[in-house]
């Protein structure tokens, strides 16, 4: 399935979603990576800019240019491990009601229950994409926490036809990537034997 999302997301938008299928995104995309995460989740502090709810995420570490007339824009937009953020996705899912993280590579079973538990998803954007990442980017309307440095800031953005992305975790909890590596391990062991 290919399939295009529009925020604010709803369940019904991702729900029949399987891991594998191609989606596209259009509307508001937040990037966050791990000081964004701790923030939210330890500090108890949200955005006061963007309401997460029914949102989408990027784990990316923007990089940001001014133009002429002093207006920023994005330069690079390449995705950030997700893994990374594995200890925190859960309960950021939980307390933001984010519905769909984007980032590089997959994540684990955690993330995945919470992605059953609270109808949310997770997609994997190709990495070496940076440059073409910041083309769907229309515009930068906002950024909060600079204090965090511009990779670590929240930036929010407006884009059109985000992606690819493929769907490694759905609202299910089928994650593409754990069981590829359970495939893998198979037939390696077969081949062994």
């Amino acid at each position: 399935m290919r399939k295009l999302l529009k925020t604010p997301i709803t369940y019904d938008q991702i729900k029949d979603l399987r891991t594998g299928d191609t989606v596209y995104l259009s509307g508001e995309l937040v990037t966050c990576r791990d000081a964004g995460h701790r923030r939210v989740l330890r500090e108890g502090v949200m955005p006061e800019l963007v309401d997460l709810k029914d949102g989408a995420i990027f784990h990316a570490g923007p990089i940001v240019g001014k133009d002429e007339d002093g207006k920023e824009y994005i330069v690079s937009i390449g995705p950030t491990t997700s893994r990374r953020m594995e200890l925190a996705e859960a309960d950021f899912i939980e307390k933001t009601g984010i519905r769909l993280i984007i980032g590089k590579g997959g994540m684990e079973a955690k993330t995945a229950e919470a992605c059953r538990e609270h109808g949310a998803i997770h997609c994997a954007f190709p990495g070496g994409c940076a440059v073409i990442a910041a083309r769907e980017v229309e515009e930068i309307t906002g950024c909060e926490w600079r204090d965090l440095g511009m990779p670590e800031a929240l930036w929010i953005m407006r884009v059109k036809g985000f992606g690819p992305m493929v769907v490694s975790i759905d609202t299910t909890g089928a994650n593409l990537f754990e069981e590829r590596k359970k495939l893998y391990r198979s037939a390696l062991d077969a081949a062994e034997e």
